[in-house]
């Protein structure tokens, strides 16, 4: 089977896809979002299309406090169940950061990402902390009688 290039791809989609999320209103009427998997930033733009791009890149919440970096494979493309590489972070932020900049930017993977990727993580990453249950503080104030 021979394979579409992506600008190909992106020229029949962008304007019309399953994906494609328009709100019209307060004159924003030029953005438009995106809920399709491996888009970082969930805009309708070539560059953060999961759709029309190789080599993607989704950073998601997984299992037990955990943070899901997902690639994509470039010689899978054919073959859906193996598409993905995963990797599962359970470290501290820090630690988790450093290894999604040498994946995605210092590995030459997708560089231009780096910064979306680091935005969406750290994202991820405070959508994950448990507030921390126990005694509520009394509020200090004079009560009126």
């Amino acid at each position: 089977m021979a394979t579409v290039p992506g600008q190909l791809i992106w020229e029949i989609v962008k304007k019309n896809n399953s994906f494609l999320v328009k709100q019209f209103g307060r004159g924003s009427a030029g953005l438009q979002f995106s809920k399709e998997s491996n888009n970082l930033y969930n805009l309708n733009s070539y560059k953060h299309s999961g759709l029309a791009n190789k080599k993607t890149v989704t950073i998601q919440p997984g299992k037990d406090q955990s943070v899901v970096l997902a690639t994509t494979k470039t010689k899978k493309q054919n073959k859906p169940a193996a598409l993905l590489h995963k990797s599962i972070m359970k470290k501290e932020f820090r630690r988790m950061a450093k290894a999604v900049e040498n994946q995605v930017g210092d590995n030459y993977y997708r560089p231009d990402l780096k910064k979306a990727a680091l935005a969406r993580l750290s994202v991820v990453h405070r959508s994950l902390k448990v507030a921390k249950s126990g005694v509520k503080k009394r509020n200090r104030q004079v009560q009126k009688v």
